[in-house]
């Protein structure tokens, strides 16, 4: 059964067959993708979700930041960091940081597992809220700040040097890996196969 399906980039609408896995459609008049069918997207997205989820303890674990200064050594990780800004008095930035750096990428893992377990599974429940979750992930995705991150990161090491030895721990590897495979989960999931039974 065909599908009618609206260029995002130009508007144009096209009636659109069922694509073979590892396919993709392209818009007639502007040559944008409207459609495509990942292949195996349902196991990628596991692994790198898996992958993910397994980085995502030594992120929070592992300190993010190691300061010397005059032979006094400070770990920080980012639980640390946000708990450090809310004794300050720093509440919105402690907020921001704890969701964006903690709760979200959380968040993010557990749905993509919902959305592939269930999609795994060819079950027909709750694909109105399976749908939502998607949607959820989808804008939730945009708070995964690694550039802001990584910017911030960069600044302290340049700005302290002068009054401390900064270097990067361990959590700041494993944290990066984290964003970087929950946004290739994220975009690896085929959201049609919340509807079809057809595995991808």
């Amino acid at each position: 059964m065909s599908t009618l399906i609206a260029c995002d980039t130009c508007g144009l609408v096209h009636d659109v067959d069922p694509l073979p896995r590892g396919s993709v459609a392209l818009c007639v008049r502007c040559g944008s993708r409207i459609r495509k069918r990942t292949r195996y997207s349902l196991h990628l997205t596991a692994a790198l979700s898996l992958a993910a989820l397994l980085l995502y303890v030594p992120a929070n674990i592992f300190p993010i930041l190691r300061m010397e200064k005059l032979g006094l050594v400070s770990d920080n990780t980012v639980w640390q960091g946000a708990r450090r800004l809310f004794e300050d008095g720093d509440w919105f930035v402690a907020i921001i940081v704890f969701l964006a750096s903690i709760v979200i990428p959380l968040l993010k893992l557990l749905g993509l597992f919902v959305l592939v377990a269930m999609a795994m599974w060819k079950s027909h429940r709750a694909q109105r809220q399976r749908t939502m979750i998607y949607k959820f992930i989808e804008v939730i995705g945009r708070w995964a700040m690694l550039d802001v991150f990584v910017l911030a990161i960069l600044v302290s090491l340049v700005k302290l040097q002068k009054l401390a030895t900064v270097l990067p721990g361990e959590g700041l590897w494993a944290f990066c890996a984290v964003v970087v495979l929950t946004l290739l989960a994220s975009a690896s999931f085929d959201p049609e196969l919340i509807w079809n039974d057809e595995e991808s």
